[in-house]
């Protein structure tokens, strides 16, 4: 945003110096586009699609994301098995996070310093009393073509002639303007009513904002200063081309500066001290170009501002290795295509996403289902099971809504064959998850008839629907069902008995919940995952002479829609290697949570940063396990 705002507002003002010769209006209008423009970058920068350039790859500390929903995940660093050692934990927020803190506090001091200033207009309008002068505004509204009804109040002895209000305008004058001359409240009415026509509450408020937003840039602040000295003298055409003269109009302006007191900031005041003497000028100078432009000038410039804007907030930062990725996705598919190869394809995607790559990895399978499509039709179990990769990409980054369509088509394709099992099942806590239960109960019993291997699960999520509709006797039968059916030394089978034991600690029955508990580990022990790899070379054990590493950022491992519907509660266990630019890599699963959670762990782990471990005072890399706790609140 820093680098898009600056080369938006930089623009912004090579336009205008081009324009110098033109009126002060058209200037204004590039000023105004320039604002909305900035204001829609962030906007359009998340919502846009990714258009991604090349970088140095620098190891970037990423904030932390807090899952929603009432629940938490939280990560400790624990003895590692391979050194003996601990991943030494360092609070602590790096430069950036504080830059961001203050922008954030910046940005809300100028915003509440607006509203606050919108207040204060709305309480002066509601205590004022309207005019005297009432008919002379309505008639000079008629002259200058303002189409809106605009009302004319009057507010305390000295205070700034001004103008506020998008779709009731008002003009606030002092109540000792009585007291002025005919010509001077004529001139006055003129200007305010010149502010209502082009709309200028409306701009002013909109700049203000842009301001607020990008107060540390120095640009936003002479693009406002700019915007505010083209507005006034654009008022002051519309006043001139009115019929006034220019040096009457100077000395009535030279006057109301000098003796009225300035007015709150949300307001648009007729008249500033630090810019009346360039004002002055302008207005004595009879070969300044007054012309004001059309609405189909106005159109004509928002266009291309978006023009601009759009590709502009497209543009994503992305380091050299996933350039490379890029780069050669679209040789890889031409490859495999041509080999028929589909297989060459998944294995490229699964590359991408541990790169975290989801757009790549997303490409490389749909076009290995066009393979798997074109060798064996639409309609085979081959051409299924690829549409299941799909869908299980979506589930893992956007969740479950989104592989939706995906596991319905394989559900489909699949139709009454085992395979279609992992379809139903998903779809079955899709429909859970946004609390369709019926719809949830008829795909789950589905998936236990069509595949006998899946029936456990099955069994267990139509336990916690029950659960969740607080058929509490139903819910306990069906888990035990559902432990007595699965194979007793899977790890689905520890999955259900965790489940399991968190629906009896809700019922108070703690003992029978440990002993389901004690049971899940043992056949986690039983079934367990081979140890942690032997290191890499040149990896290192922590002890003696090794220091070990210091975490400095962390990103909390959010809980999946799964996870939480079935409250599922426990410990992954992670190995790394920490390397000497304080990046976690080569990450595995040690001890398996389920439901999504080990993935959660392995994609946080990949964003942590530590202070690399040392040894005689040289970063080196260094072998770790870390546990994360995965615990509802």
């Amino acid at each position: 945003m820093a680098w898009k705002s600056s080369v938006v507002l930089l623009l912004a003002w090579l336009v205008a110096y081009f324009l110098r010769n033109r009126s002060a209006a058209a200037r204004h209008l590039i000023w105004t586009v320039a604002a909305g423009a900035v204001l829609a970058l962030p906007v359009l920068s998340v919502s846009m699609p990714a258009l991604r350039v090349s970088t140095p790859a620098v190891p970037l500390s990423i904030s932390t994301v807090v899952t929603a929903g009432g629940s938490s995940a939280g990560a400790r660093p624990s003895v590692s098995p391979l050194s003996g050692s601990t991943v030494a934990s360092q609070p602590g927020i790096d430069w950036r996070t504080w830059l961001m803190w203050l922008w954030a506090a910046g940005t809300t001091a100028g915003l509440l310093k607006m509203l606050a200033s919108c207040a204060v207009i709305w309480r002066v309008r509601i205590m004022a009393r309207t005019s005297s002068d009432r008919e002379l505004c309505k008639s000079l509204a008629l002259s200058l073509d303002v189409r809106h009804s605009v009302d004319l109040l009057e507010t305390e002895p000295g205070s700034m002639p001004m103008t506020f209000g998008i779709l009731r305008p008002v003009i606030f004058m002092p109540s000792d303007a009585a007291q002025w001359s005919d010509e001077r409240r004529r001139v006055v009415l003129l200007h305010e009513l010149a502010h209502v026509r082009r709309g200028d509450v409306f701009t002013h408020l909109l700049a203000r904002t842009a301001l607020s937003v990008y107060w540390w840039n120095p640009l936003a602040w002479i693009a406002w200063r700019a915007f505010l000295k083209e507005r006034e003298r654009a008022a002051d055409d519309l006043v001139l081309n009115a019929g006034t003269r220019a040096s009457e109009y100077a000395g009535h302006l030279f006057e109301v500066a000098r003796t009225m007191r300035f007015s709150p900031t949300a307001a648009v005041a007729m008249a500033r001290r630090s810019q009346l003497e360039g004002r002055l000028a302008a207005i004595l100078d009879s070969g300044v170009n007054r012309k004001t432009p059309g609405r189909a000038l106005a159109w004509v410039a928002a266009c291309l501002a978006l023009a601009l804007i759009v590709p502009l907030a497209a543009v994503r930062a992305q380091d050299p290795t996933s350039a490379a990725l890029s780069a050669d996705v679209d040789a890889t598919i031409r490859t495999a295509t041509s080999l028929k190869n589909h297989t060459m394809l998944e294995n490229a995607a699964k590359a991408a996403e541990g790169l975290r790559q989801f757009d790549t990895a997303h490409k490389l399978l749909k076009s290995a289902l066009a393979i798997r499509a074109g060798r064996d039709g639409l309609q085979s179990v081959d051409y299924g099971m690829g549409v299941l990769k799909v869908a299980d990409l979506e589930r893992r980054w956007h969740g479950s809504a989104a592989a939706e369509q995906y596991y319905t088509e394989a559900a489909q394709v699949l139709g009454e064959k085992p395979e279609a099992g992992r379809a139903l099942l998903a779809l079955g806590t899709t429909a859970l998850v946004r609390k369709d239960f019926p719809q949830a109960i008829e795909h789950l019993e589905h998936a236990q008839r069509v595949d006998a291997s899946q029936s456990g699960l099955a069994l267990m999520w139509m336990a916690v629907v029950r659960q969740t509709e607080q058929k509490m006797v139903e819910a306990e039968s069906l888990y035990q069902r559902a432990v007595s059916t699965q194979e007793p030394k899977s790890a689905e089978a520890a999955l259900i008995r965790r489940v399991f034991a968190q629906f009896r600690r809700h019922q108070g029955r703690e003992a029978e919940a440990v002993d389901l508990m004690t049971q899940a580990g043992q056949i986690q022990v039983a079934s367990a995952l081979p140890p942690a790899p032997d290191r890499s070379p040149g990896v290192l054990r922590i002890g003696g002479a090794v220091k070990p590493p210091t975490l400095l950022q962390k990103v909390e491992p959010a809980y999946t829609e799964e996870a939480r519907a079935a409250k599922l509660v426990g410990t992954v266990v992670l190995y790394v290697e920490v390397g000497p630019d304080g990046v976690a890599r080569h990450a595995r699963v040690v001890r398996e949570l389920g439901l999504g959670l080990d993935e959660k762990g392995l994609d946080a782990i990949s964003q942590w940063r530590f202070q690399p471990a040392t040894k005689d005072g040289e970063p080196v890399t260094v072998a770790a396990t870390i546990e994360i706790n995965f615990r509802l609140l």
